[in-house]
């Protein structure tokens, strides 16, 4: 009985986090494929009949067979998304990750038009509806400002956290897709010839027939059907696969009986639709009348939990390429207990003002589902690119074949249908798809050109620095600094390699005495939730190399970590006893910490390229003005100094000078030679 109870509540978890994006495209799908045929008036029967054929198959094969069947296999440990993908593959092959950069790039892009468009076409469904004496909405405008409101307040809770919210998701996602089964087999009735579209002929036939007027970019509008199943694998780390699989289905024959609903009301109604002109929605226009406002707020319901989806898969993506290094790092809160509710400040305003903008300069849902599709083929392209390369070590050659063939075949054909979109607003995404990609780039390339570009000198082995951190450490000329010296930087596991800054902080500028020296080196792994340490204490017993192994999900509050090192070290007698003489804590055997974080700062004796130098300079800009290291290390309350040092690449040689004269010194005493 338990174990069904906890199936069922899983269930409908899923339905309330996995399938919003998805489960709104009936608000806008059928209303864009009116809009291909030139408005009502262009409809036929032979061109509804098609429409539903491409929508259905496209369902099929895009989401059924790729992602549910196929990429939800290639979890990482539990997680989907493009980047846990890519973490899975990215030892294959250096250049996978161009796939995963656009890919990333382009998703979070599209992000902005979907909070938008769904809302948008939710509460157009009010426009001129009379609630009580008059009409609540009459205009467009009014249509935006109340959109506006909804949008604005969305994101303004997401600090908060969504948790007292969220509980309501699943039951109210459950009535959304029962909703759309309901009274899309109620229309179905009347017109159950509508079911011939489940056969591919009609769908292929449309592709060529003169009732077509756009030809094979119809596939742009098409596309709308499947855009949230990309959402879908990237959600699969928060409810499982096994969670996917069992509600699919539900959800695949809510959405088929609703699509062909609407065209069995198209079909029923040719030349008597009794609304005409842009504020037509086949969605809407099909509910009777006693059911009309339920349905616009169920509908609007929807949109906002799908948004509220889109939001926090957004901080997920953003929070997995900050892990793998594609990104750089931001200040990641939890506003609740949970692991799964996260919240990046930057993300969400950055989202916030973009999608407010897209609905300022859009207005109307028409003109946001012209624009809308055009970079999620792009991420779903990119996402078959990477597939292909993790199935080649799980299948046979002939099916990875087939797999890529078939679907790099059908996403590019889907791109290029979608292509009309661009000089219809697609260009919005696509710039913001370039912006965050050249973001990314620069993150990812700049940091591999400067570990490269590195001089070897700058590059020493703490070791040979042993001794002399121990002499420091026992000199009583010199004051203690701090009890434990703790240095985030990077030390080789093989080598003992360390920037030579880093020991030139410690011995050079004004000596740092310490009981324990600490070189903590943060290694990110591609297990999404790895968590474990390694010390090398070196043959001492106050110079720790301590090595934290942590999973790109999780958080890297590092006083916490070390914390917990340096009692596992005092209680097996590894480092000693630090007994403090004042303290409000009687018994204490951890002393003080402070944290030395080293910043670099291109110097100007560096010779490089020109684009070498203006690709590390634009890196260290995007450093500079992201989140500071203090914040992204959990540093906030703890003692931390941050030190500015050159970086050094390549230094450039400075000629010799001739000395020509020295004036009158005094009490010069010359060596002499014998």
């Amino acid at each position: 009985m338990k174990v069904k109870r906890k199936i069922f509540w899983g269930a409908l978890i899923t339905l309330g986090i996995v399938y919003g994006d998805i489960g709104t495209s009936p608000l806008y799908v059928m209303k864009a494929l009116i809009m291909d045929a030139g408005g009502l008036n262009g409809l036929t029967e032979d061109y509804i009949i098609g429409c539903l054929s491409l929508v259905f198959w496209t369902l099929m094969l895009m989401t059924t067979i790729k992602y549910v069947l196929i990429a939800l296999r290639a979890d990482n440990h539990g997680e989907g998304g493009i980047f846990a993908l890519y973490a899975l593959v990215r030892n294959k092959k250096k250049w996978l990750i161009l796939p995963a950069l656009l890919g990333g790039a382009a998703l979070l892009a599209d992000g902005t038009l979907t909070p938008a468009v769904t809302v948008t076409s939710a509460i157009e469904g009010l426009k001129g509806i009379s609630i009580g004496s008059q009409p609540w909405i009459n205009t467009q405008l009014e249509v935006n400002l109340v959109t506006f409101v909804i949008l604005l307040v969305l994101f303004l809770i997401q600090r908060f956290g969504t948790s007292f919210i969220g509980k309501a998701f699943g039951p109210l996602m459950l009535l959304w897709f029962s909703f759309l089964a309901i009274f899309g087999i109620v229309n179905l009735i009347h017109e159950p010839l509508v079911l011939r579209a489940l056969s591919p002929h009609y769908g292929l036939m449309l592709l060529f027939s003169p009732a077509n007027k756009v030809g094979i970019f119809i596939l742009g509008s098409v596309f709308l059907a499947t855009t949230g199943a990309e959402a879908l694998y990237s959600d699969m780390g928060h409810v499982g696969k096994r969670s996917i699989y069992l509600t699919w289905p539900f959800v695949c024959g809510a959405l088929v009986l609703n699509y062909f609903g609407q065209g069995a009301y198209l079909i029923k109604n040719l030349g008597n639709f009794k609304t005409t002109g842009d504020i037509f929605n086949p969605f809407y226009e099909m509910l009777p009348s006693s059911v009309y406002l339920f349905g616009v707020l169920i509908s609007t319901i929807a949109a906002i939990i799908a948004s509220q989806a889109l939001i926090t898969g957004s901080f997920t993506l953003v929070e997995e390429a900050v892990g793998l290094k594609l990104l750089p790092k931001m200040k990641v809160e939890h506003p609740s207990l949970s692991r799964g509710q996260i919240y990046i400040r930057t993300i969400n305003w950055s989202l916030c003002i973009c999608t407010l903008l897209v609905l300022v300069y859009f207005r109307t849902s028409e003109r946001m589902e012209a624009a809308y599709g055009l970079a999620i083929t792009i991420t779903m392209l990119m996402t078959t690119i990477l597939l292909s390369q993790y199935l080649k070590d799980k299948v046979n050659v002939v099916f990875n074949g087939i797999f890529l063939a078939v679907f790099l075949s059908v996403e590019l054909i889907f791109l290029i249908s979608s292509l009309t979109k661009f000089t219809h607003g697609g260009y919005v995404t696509l710039l913001i798809t370039l912006l965050i990609l050249l973001i990314m780039v620069i993150w990812y390339f700049g940091n591999k050109l400067r570990d490269y570009l590195s001089d070897e000198e700058e590059w020493v082995s703490l070791r040979d620095y042993k001794d002399v951190l121990q002499e420091l450490s026992n000199d009583d000329r010199i004051p203690l600094y701090i009890s434990n010296l703790v240095m985030l930087t990077k030390v080789d596991k093989r080598t003992y390699k360390v920037k030579r800054e880093t020991l030139y902080s410690i011995l050079d500028k004004s000596p740092k005495k310490a009981k324990v020296y600490w070189f903590v080196t943060v290694n990110t792994t591609s297990d999404p939730y790895t968590n474990y340490y390694t010390v090398d204490m070196m043959g001492t017993r106050n110079i720790v190399n301590l090595q934290l192994y942590l999973g790109f999900k999780m958080d890297h509050r590092v006083n916490l970590y070390l914390r917990q090192v340096v009692e596992d070290l005092i209680e097996n007698d590894i480092i000693d006893e630090q007994p403090q003489k004042y303290t409000t804590m009687p018994g204490r055997k951890i002393g003080d910490f402070r944290f030395i974080i080293i910043q670099e700062l291109l110097s100007p004796n560096t010779r490089v390229r020109g684009w070498q130098h203006l690709l590390i300079s634009a890196r260290i800009f995007i450093q500079n003005h992201s989140t500071n290291p203090i914040q992204w290390f959990g540093l906030e309350f703890s003692e931390v100094k941050v030190e500015k040092v050159p970086l050094l690449l390549k230094k450039r040689r400075i000629p010799a000078m001739e000395q020509r004269m020295i004036l009158n010194p005094k009490d010069v005493k010359r060596s002499t030679k014998e």
